[in-house]
């Protein structure tokens, strides 16, 4: 047989390229994506890359049509953003809102309908554990994640029977570097400044001391080859730990743990 083909999107750094190395070990034929294939300073041995930008609906059909045939898509790549909710842009929201969620929903149209045909699939969307556990000044963020898993989780029914599997893989703090890449929207004199800063701060220092973007990797790895991937899968922060408590727990006291985690009350 010939080896699966496996897209990553977002493979030039972090979860992306760990994922795309991870595949690649194990024998998949693996396509990275970048905005700039040209600009990575690091790529990954044995991947090639295509250029894909999620915030032009061009560029994702592209990135598709050249892609060819794909067994296995993760849609890792995606934006972090924060702010109070009064002051975030429209214009920030909705770009967020299309990298995030219509990009990535997009291009699993695009490869669904081969998925399906040869009897064979696997997509993974790479979300976030604040989704199920959300943090004040990250509403965009979070929101943009939960859309994301209620996809792959509605649609999960839909593709079953043709063989493909949808899931979500839920990180939670990861020490990816993602700390200086998240935009940010706090207005001058904002009556939220120090509330802020003290999530913030707690958030940083939450990702420094996060698992490895190698221990996503393998557990996105562990959603695709499992023989029958269950919907959600998460990683770091203790998330066995912390989702017993979401169960057990009423859901306002979940709500001010994860508060006072990031400096909050």
């Amino acid at each position: 047989m010939s080896p699966r083909t496996a897209l990553v999107t977002g493979a030039s750094s972090g979860i992306g390229a760990a994922v795309a190395t991870a595949l690649a070990g194990r024998g998949y034929r693996v396509l990275g994506t970048s905005r700039d294939p040209s600009r990575i300073a690091a790529p990954v041995p044995g991947v090639a890359y295509l250029a894909l930008d999620l915030a032009d609906e061009a560029s994702v059909e592209s990135c598709a049509a050249a892609a060819g045939a794909v067994d296995v898509l993760v849609n890792n790549a995606g934006e972090s953003q924060s702010g109070p909710i009064e002051e975030l842009p429209m214009d920030a929201l909705l770009r967020l809102f299309q990298i995030n969620v219509f990009g990535a929903v997009r291009l699993t149209q695009l490869l669904l309908p081969g998925m399906r045909e040869r009897g064979y699939g696997r997509v993974v969307m790479v979300g976030s554990m604040l989704a199920s556990f959300p943090l004040a000044y990250r509403s965009s963020y979070v929101a943009s994640k939960a859309a994301l898993k209620g996809f792959a989780s509605a649609a999960r029914r839909e593709v079953a029977p043709y063989g493909v599997a949808l899931t979500t893989v839920e990180p939670g703090s990861i020490n990816t570097g993602i700390s200086e890449r998240r935009t940010q929207y706090l207005a001058d004199g904002s009556p939220h400044t120090q509330r802020y800063h003290r999530m913030l701060t707690a958030l940083n220092a939450n990702e420094a001391k996060g698992v490895p973007a190698e221990r996503v990797a393998a557990t996105v790895v562990k959603a695709i080859e499992a023989a029958r991937p269950r919907p959600l899968y998460a990683v770091g922060s203790n998330a066995p730990v912390v989702f017993a408590l979401r169960r057990l727990a009423p859901r306002a006291a979940v709500e001010r743990v994860v508060a006072r985690r990031h400096g909050l009350r």
